[in-house]
């Protein structure tokens, strides 16, 4: 079997320098985002409805970052939902929380161990283009 990077680093480089153009105060999310990993894929998911309202560019940051993900792991061959939700559709942040909850404990791994990847490689570029 070949090895496939997948193109994380890549990926990360665009999605830091596509939130500097957007608003450079964005790029801080990419500590905060690593730092949620821990927490789990539903919370990770969830963070950009949290911030839909108030600080839609953050929130855009963390949902592209989501979406990246999700494009990832389905090269991996692992699913991950990815349902358009509006933080104010109760019902629908429900339904795709329990969606998340249900995904296979070993795809669930490898997502956090991909997510986790993804999120350093967004740290390291952000420390490259965030003035001092």
């Amino acid at each position: 079997m070949a090895w496939k990077t997948y193109d994380l680093d890549r990926i990360a480089q665009k999605l830091v320098l596509d939130a500097k153009e957007r608003d450079k105060d964005s790029l801080g999310q990419a500590f905060k985002m690593r730092v949620a990993v821990a927490y789990g894929l539903e919370r990770f998911w969830g963070e950009h409805l949290r911030l839909q309202d108030k600080e839609p560019k953050k929130a855009k940051y963390w949902n592209e970052t989501w979406n990246q993900l999700v494009a990832v792991m389905v090269k991996a061959g692992v699913k991950i939902p990815n349902d358009p939700v509006k933080a104010e559709d109760a019902k629908a942040v429900r339904a795709m929380a329990e969606k998340l909850w249900e995904i296979d404990i070993q795809d669930q791994r490898v997502a956090m161990a991909v997510l986790t990847q993804l999120c350093d490689c967004l740290v390291w570029w952000t420390q490259r283009y965030k003035k001092k």
